[in-house]
C-alpha cells in the first residue's frame, strides 16, 4: 500500500458518524474558540494596572518584553513534582523552556502548577478514591493557570494516568491557544516485567517475604522517568503524539538526555511559530473529530489502557465531540493489534521504541487508511510528519524517515502480519449492564467464563476471602459499588495477583466491576466500568452470592444467568455511604454528586444530569 491509501470504510463510517452526531456542540465550540481569539498579544488589551501585576515579578528582557505588548507570551502548566518518577524530571524544563522562547522572540511565564497524584502510590489504598476526580480537578486548575489572559500559547507538562487528560481538558477551555505538550521520557528498562508479576504472585500466595516483593518492586521501579510497562501514562503518550499534539518521536526518549533537552527547547521554540500569522494552530482546531478517531486507532492497534475508555470520550466532549463506547468497538474490529508490550507481552516501552516506535506504528497505519492523513498537528499540516524521527547530528536537532517495517517483530508487526486481526478491546453488553474488557492480554481459552458470583463490596473483603481459601473455585469475583458516584471509581488492579493464582490452579476465573483496573490490565478478564454503576440503582447491586454468570469476551456479553423478572423484582443491596471521610475523600462529595457515567467519560463537567435520568436506566 501507499501512504495515499483510501480510508478503511469502518473508520470512515465511524468518522462520519461522530461527526453527524456532534454537528451542533462540534460548531459552537469553534464558535467560542474563534471569537476568543485576536491579531495580537491579548495582554495588549489589558488595563495598565492588570497587566502591571502580570509583569512585576520579572526582570530584565522578559520584562521589557512583557511591557512592550507585541512580543507573544508563553504559559508554562507543569505537573512536576518531585515524588513522582515520571514527572521530577520536569525540575529543569522551566528555564530551559524560557530560554528557547526568549531566542525565538517571545516570552515564557511559569503560568501554573497543577497536581499529580501516583496510582502506583495509592493503589488499594483509600486515597485511590480521589485518582479519577483528580483529572477533572487538573482540568480547573489548568483552566485557572490559563485564565490570566497573559498568553497566546501554552505548554502542558505531564505525563501519567489523570494528568494528561486533564491538562488537555483545561487546555480546550482556552482553545484558541496554540498548545504543545511536553512529554519527560521513560525511565531506563529494569527488573523484566514478568518477574516482577511472578514475585506478585508468589507474595499474594505467602511463598515470597515482603523483603523480597519490595526488591522486587524497586528493581522494576529505579529512577526518574515513567515507568516502562504500558499502562495508562505510556498509553497517554502514545495518544497524543498519534493525535499530533507531541513533536515527533517526543514520547519516549529518556529525560536526562541532549536529546530529551532538544525536543523541549523546539516545542517551546515550535509555539512561539504557531502563535500568529499563516503559522496560528489553536489547539481547538488540532482536536478534530478525524484527530480523535486517530487517537483512537492508536490505542487500539496496541493494546493501550482501558482508563482512556474514559478519558478519550471526555477529551473529545471538551472540544465539543461526543465519542461513544460503540465506536470504539467499531473500530476495535477492524483495527489490528499489531504490538506486544507488557502486560500484552513481555517487551517494555523501551524495546517498543527500539523496534521502530511510535514512527513506525503510526507508517503502516497510514499506509493500511486506518489513519486519517489530513490533519492539522502542533509540528504542521498532515500526519505524515509523524513517520519520522529525532536525532542530534553535530547537537543539532534534525529528523529522519523511521524504519518502514519493524525492527523486532516480537514487540512491533505490520499490518500484514498482525498478532491478532482485531484491536484488543470490547464492549459488553447484557442484562448487568455495558462495561469494557481489555483482550489483548487475556488467551483466548480465558475469554470466555461461566461460573457462580461471588460479591464484595469492598476489595479489602475480596482479599481477606482469597487468604482464608473461600474462592479456590470457579469463579466470577463481583466488586461493586466502586462507580464514580459510589467512591470515585478507584483502580483494583491489586486483585490481580490473587485472581491470577485462582487462574493459575486451573480454575475458570473473571472479574466484574463498575470500578476501573489499571492500565496495565492483564491476563484475568475483566469486565469493568460497568455502567450504570451500583449506587445508581444498576442492576448489579441486585447479584446475589452464588448466581450464575457468564462473560463471553468472544460474543460480547455479560449476563446474570437468571430470568429478567426474577432480576427485576429483586431489591437492590443498599449502596456505599453518602458521605466519606479520611485522605481527603470529604473534600470530593460534591464530586461524587456531579459525575457522569462512566460511559460518558466520569467526567463532573458534562453528562451529569444524564446520568441520573430515570430512562437511562433497566427496569
Amino acid at each position: 500500500m501507499t501512504a495515499n491509501a483510501p480510508i478503511h470504510p469502518v473508520v470512515e463510517q465511524v468518522t462520519q458518524r461522530i461527526a453527524d452526531r456532534s454537528a451542533a456542540s462540534r460548531g459552537g465550540y469553534l464558535d467560542r474558540i474563534r471569537q476568543a481569539a485576536s491579531e495580537g498579544p491579548v495582554r495588549a488589551g489589558m488595563p495598565c494596572s492588570n497587566l502591571a501585576h502580570g509583569f512585576a515579578a520579572c526582570g530584565g528582557a522578559d520584562r521589557i518584553a512583557i511591557r512592550g505588548e507585541t512580543k507573544p507570551g508563553v504559559a508554562i502548566v507543569s505537573a512536576y513534582n518531585d515524588m513522582l518518577s515520571a514527572h521530577q524530571p520536569f525540575a529543569e524544563f522551566p528555564e530551559w523552556i524560557k530560554d528557547a522562547v526568549r531566542e525565538a522572540g517571545g516570552v515564557a511565564q511559569f503560568a501554573g502548577g497543577v497536581p499529580a497524584m501516583c496510582d502506583g502510590i495509592t493503589q488499594g489504598r483509600t486515597g485511590m478514591e480521589l485518582s479519577l476526580f483528580s483529572r477533572d480537578v487538573i482540568a480547573m486548575a489548568t483552566g485557572v493557570a490559563l485564565s490570566h489572559e497573559m498568553f497566546d500559547g501554552a505548554l502542558l507538562l505531564g505525563v501519567c494516568d489523570k494528568i494528561v487528560p486533564g491538562l488537555l481538558i483545561g487546555g480546550l477551555a482556552f482553545g484558541h491557544l496554540p498548545t504543545l505538550l511536553v512529554p519527560a521520557g521513560p525511565m531506563p528498562s529494569g527488573l523484566p516485567n514478568r518477574e516482577k508479576s511472578r514475585i506478585r504472585q508468589l507474595f499474594a500466595e505467602g511463598k515470597a517475604t515482603r523483603d523480597e516483593l519490595l526488591e522486587a518492586e524497586s528493581a522494576s521501579y529505579h529512577s526518574p522517568g515513567t515507568c516502562t510497562f504500558y499502562g495508562t501514562a505510556n498509553s497517554n503518550q502514545l495518544v497524543v503524539e498519534v493525535m499530533g499534539l507531541h513533536l515527533p518521536g517526543a514520547s519516549f526518549v529518556a529525560p536526562g538526555t541532549p536529546l530529551r533537552k532538544a525536543l523541549t527547547e523546539e516545542a517551546s521554540r515550535r509555539v512561539v511559530q504557531i502563535s500568529r500569522g499563516e503559522d496560528y494552530t489553536p489547539i481547538g482546531e488540532i482536536i478534530s473529530v478525524k484527530t480523535i478517531v486517530n487517537g483512537v486507532v492508536g490505542l487500539l492497534a496496541t493494546g493501550g489502557s482501558t482508563n482512556h475508555t474514559l478519558h478519550l470520550p471526555a477529551i473529545a466532549a471538551a472540544a465539543g465531540i461526543e465519542l461513544t463506547w460503540d465506536d470504539f468497538s467499531d473500530l476495535s474490529a477492524v483495527v489490528p493489534s499489531l504490538a506486544r508490550v507488557y502486560p500484552n507481552g513481555s517487551a517494555d516501552i523501551n524495546h517498543f521504541a527500539a523496534a521502530g516506535g511510535v514512527q513506525t506504528l503510526v507508517g503502516e497505519l497510514l499506509d493500511a487508511g486506518l489513519l486519517h492523513p489530513d490533519v492539522r498537528t502542533v509540528a504542521g499540516p498532515g500526519l505524515d510528519r509523524y513517520r519520522q524521527q529525532p536525532f542530534l547530528e553535530d547537537g543539532e536537532l534534525v529528523w529522519r524517515d523511521a524504519p518502514k517495517r519493524s525492527l523486532d517483530p516480537d514487540v512491533l508487526r505490520g499490518v500484514d502480519e498482525p498478532f491478532a486481526p482485531e484491536g484488543g478491546l470490547r464492549v459488553l453488553d447484557g442484562n448487568l449492564g455495558r462495561s469494557v474488557i481489555k483482550v489483548s492480554a487475556v488467551k483466548r481459552e480465558h475469554r470466555v467464563v461461566n461460573a457462580p458470583a461471588r460479591i464484595f463490596d469492598d476489595q479489602h473483603d475480596f482479599t481477606a476471602a482469597f487468604k482464608a481459601g473461600e474462592l479456590d473455585q470457579d469463579v466470577v469475583v463481583v466488586i461493586r459499588n466502586q462507580g464514580p458516584q459510589a467512591n470515585g471509581m478507584p483502580e483494583l488492579h491489586g486483585l490481580t495477583p490473587a485472581l491470577g493464582v485462582l487462574m493459575d490452579r486451573g480454575h475458570q476465573v473473571a472479574l466484574v466491576t463498575d470500578g476501573r483496573m489499571s492500565g496495565a490490565s492483564g491476563k484475568i478478564p475483566a469486565a469493568i466500568q460497568l455502567t450504570p454503576e451500583a449506587t445508581a440503582g444498576g442492576p448489579l447491586a441486585k447479584l446475589r452470592d452464588g448466581d450464575m454468570v457468564r462473560l463471553d469476551a468472544e460474543r460480547g456479553t455479560l449476563e446474570a444467568l437468571i430470568p429478567d423478572d426474577e432480576l427485576h423484582a429483586r431489591t437492590p443491596a443498599p449502596g456505599a455511604a453518602a458521605t466519606q471521610f479520611g485522605t481527603g475523600r470529604e473534600l470530593f462529595t460534591a464530586f461524587r454528586t456531579a459525575v457522569g457515567r462512566a460511559d460518558q467519560g466520569a467526567s463532573v463537567f458534562a453528562g451529569a444530569q444524564a446520568a441520573r435520568t430515570p430512562s437511562d436506566l433497566p427496569a
